[in-house]
């Protein structure tokens, strides 16, 4: 058995960028971890859409409460990559 490759904070921002776009006034490129996603430009509606990414691409189902409380990107990367499954080989 293997795990799923864990989800990093770069591949986070090409989920949010894909799924919601990015404000011209904010740099994703910098340290983000613990700013909020509300200081980032992003909404509720914007991280559901994530979180539908997410499940594609890591196989990792957020319920609505997880994405609904989660504050920043350094949150939901641990519950992200508390949740990989693992995989058989």
């Amino acid at each position: 058995m293997t795990r799923t490759p864990l989800m990093t904070l770069d591949d986070l921002r090409r989920i949010l960028v894909a799924c919601a776009g990015e404000d011209d006034g904010i740099d994703l490129s910098g340290d983000i971890l613990d700013l909020t996603f509300e200081d980032l430009g992003y909404d509720s509606l914007a991280l559901m859409e994530s979180a539908a990414r997410i499940k594609q691409e890591y196989g990792v189902d957020l319920s609505d409460d997880d994405v609904a409380e989660v504050e920043t990107p350094r949150a939901l990367l641990d519950i992200v990559n508390g949740s990989v499954p693992a995989t058989a080989v």
